[in-house]
C-alpha cells in the first residue's frame, strides 16, 4: 500500500525558515496530503477509539484516514483486530456502515465472506487451483493500551510498548480502561490537518477566542502550559513553578502520579505528558469546576488534576478525575479534517443518573466548535496569494516544534523516494 511520492510533487521545503509557519503548498497539494497519510500510516501509532465502543465478538467500527478504510473489530477470542476495508477479489468495500456487528464479513459485490481473523471462509464459482487459504484480509497492526486503540499499517511497526511506555506511570490507576464511552461528537473541519493540529498545540488563541475554556483554568497555568508541556514561555513557567509544586506534593500524598515531559522535534513520535492542576477550586475540568460523572481513579478523593497524553501530533487524551477525552485529528483531504471527541467515563456510570452528556460535553464542546470556525478561517486566510509564513510567538515554542518535526520526517521520506 505504498505510496510514491510524485516527482511532481512540490518539494515547497525551500523557501520554509524554521521558527516560521509552514509554506502555503504543504497546507493544499493533493500529492503532499497523500504523502502525509502514508507517513501518519506507517510512522505513527494512531489512536482510533476506545475499547468499550466494541464489547462483544463480531462488533466492529471503521477508521477512515484520506482515501483508506479500516475496520476494526472484536474477534471470537476476544481480541482486537483490524484490516483494510478492501475484498480480495476486486477491491469493493465490505462494510458499508460505519459500525455494526457482524458474525462475517461479507462482501456485498459478490459475496466472498471472511472470518473474524480475516481469513477467507468462501469464494464461490473460482477455479480449482484457486488456495483459498493464501487469501485473506490485508491485516493493520493493533496496540491496546489502558482500553485505547491504536492502529499502524507497516509492515514493521514501530515498538509498541516502547511507544507507549512514558504513559505508564502518568495514567496509573486513573480508570480509563474500565471506562466507556459516554458522549462522542465529530466536528469536520475544512482545514489541513497541520493548521488543526498547530491550534491545538498552542494557547496564543485562547483569551481571544475561548472565554469559557479559560474561564475554567487558571490563567498563569495558561500561559506556562495552556498547550501541554513545552507551550508556554519560560517567564510564565517559573512564575508558575511554586504554585505547581504545592498541588504536586498535595496530589502525590493522595498517590497520584505527578509530572511531565515532552519529545523534541527530531524524535519519532513528538509525544508528550503532563499532570497539572486545572485551577484553585475546580475538581474537573467542568464550566463550574464541579464532578460531571462518578470519579473515575483508584485514589478515592478528587485532586483537581488533568492528566495530558499526547501520543503524537493526531492522537491526544485529557483525563480528568471523573472522565477522559479522546482527541482524534483525522486527515480527510487536503482541505479537510475529521476532528472527533469522546467522552470517557466510569464503566457503571448511568447516563441521566450519574451523568449528562450535554454537561459532559460542554468545556471542550464549546471550545470544538470555535477551534472549528478559527481553523477555518486560518485555512481561508493561508489559502490566499497574500499569505507570507509569520513568524511564531514565545506563546507558540510547541508549534514552533512541530514544524520542525513535520519538515524532518517529510525530508526523511521524500529522500527514501528518491533512492
Amino acid at each position: 500500500m505504498t505510496i510514491t511520492v510524485s516527482s511532481h510533487e512540490p518539494q515547497a521545503t525551500g523557501d520554509w525558515r524554521p521558527g516560521h509557519c509552514l509554506p502555503q503548498a504543504l497546507y493544499q497539494s493533493e500529492g503532499i496530503f497523500r504523502s502525509d497519510v502514508q507517513m501518519l500510516l506507517d510512522s505513527q501509532w494512531l489512536l482510533v477509539d476506545h475499547e468499550s465502543r466494541i464489547p462483544s465478538p463480531g462488533d466492529y467500527f471503521l477508521f477512515e484516514i484520506g482515501e483508506e478504510s479500516i475496520i476494526v473489530l472484536r474477534s471470537r477470542s476476544g481480541a482486537v483486530n483490524a484490516f483494510y476495508n478492501v475484498c480480495r477479489h476486486r477491491g469493493s468495500r465490505i462494510c458499508l456502515e460505519p459500525q455494526g456487528s457482524k458474525r462475517i464479513l461479507t462482501c456485498p459485490y459478490h459475496a466472498w465472506s471472511y472470518d473474524l481473523d480475516g481469513g477467507l471462509r468462501a469464494a464461490h464459482l473460482m477455479p480449482e487451483d484457486f488456495d483459498r487459504s493464501k487469501v485473506s484480509l490485508g491485516p493493520i497492526n493493533v496496540g491496546v493500551f489502558e482500553g485505547l486503540i491504536f492502529l499502524n499499517a507497516a509492515s514493521a511497526p514501530p515498538l509498541f510498548e516502547e511507544f507507549v511506555a512514558p504513559f505508564h506511570e502518568l495514567v496509573r490507576g486513573q480508570g480509563v480502561a474500565a471506562g466507556k464511552v459516554g458522549a462522542r461528537k465529530l466536528y469536520p473541519t475544512l482545514a489541513n490537518w497541520k493548521l488543526v493540529v498547530e491550534n491545538f498545540f498552542e494557547c496564543y488563541h485562547c483569551n481571544t477566542a475561548h472565554p469559557t475554556y479559560c474561564s475554567v483554568h487558571d490563567r498563569m497555568k495558561m500561559l506556562a502550559f495552556g498547550a501541554g508541556a513545552g507551550s508556554g514561555d519560560d517567564v510564565a513557567v517559573q512564575e508558575y513553578e511554586e504554585k505547581l509544586k504545592v498541588w504536586e506534593a498535595r496530589s502525590a500524598s493522595l498517590g497520584y502520579p505527578t509530572g511531565m515531559f515532552a519529545d523534541g522535534p527530531e524524535t519519532p513520535f513528538f509525544r508528550s505528558g503532563n499532570r497539572l492542576p486545572i485551577s484553585d477550586d475546580a475538581r474537573t475540568e467542568s464550566v463550574d469546576g464541579n464532578p460531571v460523572a462518578p470519579l473515575m481513579t483508584a485514589y478515592g478523593e478528587f485532586d483537581g488534576g488533568q492528566t495530558g497524553c499526547v501520543f503524537n501530533p493526531v492522537s491526544t487524551v485529557l483525563v480528568n478525575n471523573d472522565h477522559a477525552v479522546i482527541f482524534r485529528f483525522t486527515p480527510r483531504g487536503p482541505q479537510s479534517t475529521d476532528v472527533e471527541a469522546v467522552w470517557i467515563v466510569r464503566g457503571d456510570a448511568r447516563e441521566g443518573a450519574d451523568f449528562r452528556p450535554e454537561e459532559l460535553m460542554r468545556v471542550w464542546d464549546t471550545t470544538l466548535r470555535e477551534d472549528k470556525t478559527i481553523t477555518e478561517n486560518n485555512q481561508k486566510g493561508v489559502n490566499s496569494s497574500a499569505y507570507r509564513p509569520g513568524r511564531y510567538s514565545t506563546q507558540e515554542r510547541r508549534i514552533s516544534e512541530f514544524a520542525d518535526w513535520y519538515m524532518g520526517r517529510r525530508e526523511r521520506r521524500l529522500e527514501r523516494s528518491a533512492t
